[in-house]
């Protein structure tokens, strides 16, 4: 993988969405198509192997590489959304982030007992988004659960919120701000 490519193009925005945070566009990476086939093809070589079964992206950035990689995979996409964005019976779950509280949701017939997920996102930083999303899939009880992150905030430690085991993976680590 070319992480000089994607470094070189990741955008940082100061004070987004509240001062103090130094947040990591990763639109800058979406609207560049070296930088999407740079991180399919990344994506694809980590998990071609897995026998994954859904990836499930969050809202919204975790949608664009996360349906690429199902199809690619040949496995279905599940969306994860804040509250009142999906049309059928849901389940939800509340979470502390970095900069405020709220709530996400998934479909209750999403996934299978015998499905192998990938949760995918695009950043990792204190972890309290995906590790809502984890637990959400983990109340369907599939087979196994992954997870994914395009990028990885250094410092702030956020893997270490997933239950020991839990597989965890980012392609870029970055300094944390």
């Amino acid at each position: 993988m070319n992480k000089e490519l994607l470094l070189n193009n990741l955008r940082n925005i100061p004070d987004f969405p509240i001062p103090g945070i130094q947040f990591k566009d990763v639109t800058s990476l979406f609207k560049k198509p070296e930088c999407l086939k740079e991180i399919n093809d990344a994506l694809y070589e980590l998990y071609k192997d897995c026998g994954i079964t859904k990836v499930v992206g969050i809202e919204s950035r975790g949608f664009v590489m996360g349906s690429a990689l199902a199809i690619r995979l040949n496995a279905g996409f599940v969306p994860i959304r804040k509250p009142g964005k999906l049309p059928a019976e849901t389940i939800s779950e509340s979470y502390s982030k970095e900069y405020g509280t709220d709530t996400i949701e998934i479909h209750k017939d999403a996934i299978e007992e015998n499905d192998v997920v990938l949760l995918h996102d695009d950043l990792l930083a204190t972890g309290g988004t995906m590790l809502a999303a984890y637990n959400l899939v983990k109340k369907l009880n599939p087979k196994n659960v992954m997870i994914n992150f395009l990028i990885e905030l250094d410092g702030l430690n956020g893997r270490a919120i997933f239950p020991e085991g839990t597989d965890v993976q980012s392609l870029l680590t970055v300094e944390g701000d």
